[in-house]
């Protein structure tokens, strides 16, 4: 009983007061990789995780060795490096996050399995614009947030005192990272709501390297708000499914039109390209 009422102590402190949190280094063995280390950042409002064999299994089905992964709102970076250890030190991973105290732990999970991988942390949040943004969060520990142009605490009470940069990520894929562009295989977009801004600022991306898309339909999306994401991909010849969790055995459940997107309040789903087949199986409806 005391070390419950002593985690929701310090979940509550966190919420209120910001503290800068330290990380703990984590071990874990993966079928045909072996030993492989992470980082935990020790934020009471962030659940540790214990492996990353689910997330791994589930790169493995659309990632090949070799290939280009690009992840957008990283955060502390685990979903990168279960990635980046599926296409291996001969791969890319190119991960962003603008959040400066997530960055921290994304920095040092990038350096960890150097043998095996090869993450580029990016501290940059992908916009429209080349152009600085605020940073708000609902919680001062700044264990999540989003992004506005202008500064109306649309995303928590809390601000950044420094603005954070965000990028056109076409223009800086184009500048930066020409030769790989061929070898794009998939991008995962997490941004707290700002999905939307994402998919439209990459449509030059998707035209050029038709490649497979995750995004999240953030709980707070109206219906307005929903088909419009729905119809950003549909009008790049994207097929979109809902699925659930990283993990191997996921299902896919097609959504077929602009309303499916509200059967389901928060959800990832997957966004395949005209003439690609789906990574997973599919639900009969």
């Amino acid at each position: 009983m005391f070390q419950f009422l002593a985690a929701s102590f310090r979940r509550k402190w966190a919420r209120r007061n910001f503290q800068q949190y330290s990380h703990e280094i984590k071990s874990c063995e993966l079928p045909r990789i072996g030993s492989v280390q992470f980082a935990n950042w020790l934020n009471p409002l962030v659940v540790p995780r214990t492996d990353l064999r689910e997330e791994v299994a589930f790169f493995e089905k659309v990632l090949p060795k070799g290939s280009m992964f690009i992840d957008i709102g990283a955060n502390v970076g685990h979903v990168s490096l279960a990635a980046a250890l599926v296409t291996g030190k001969t791969g890319l991973t190119l991960s962003f996050d603008p959040n400066p105290h997530v960055y921290r732990i994304l920095q040092i999970n990038a350096g960890l399995n150097k043998d095996l991988t090869n993450i580029h942390p990016l501290n940059y949040a992908i916009a429209t614009d080349n152009a600085d943004f605020f940073y708000r969060s609902s919680e001062a520990s700044f264990a999540n947030g989003g992004i506005s142009q202008k500064d109306l605490g649309v995303h928590g009470k809390y601000a950044l005192p420094e603005k954070v940069r965000g990028i056109v990520l076409s223009q800086f894929l184009s500048d930066r990272y020409p030769e790989w562009l061929p070898k794009l295989a998939l991008i995962k977009i997490d941004t707290e709501g700002y999905d939307r801004d994402v998919i439209r600022s990459i449509r030059d991306v998707l035209k050029k390297q038709p490649t497979l898309v995750i995004s999240e339909c953030f709980c707070t999306s109206n219906e307005e708000q929903r088909a419009e994401h729905f119809q950003l991909l549909a009008d790049l010849d994207y097929t979109l499914y809902h699925f659930e969790g990283f993990c191997a055995d996921v299902v896919l459940d097609r959504i077929a039109k602009p309303s499916d997107m509200n059967r389901w309040k928060h959800f990832d789903f997957l966004a395949v390209p005209a003439g690609m087949n789906p990574p997973f199986d599919v639900a009969r409806s």
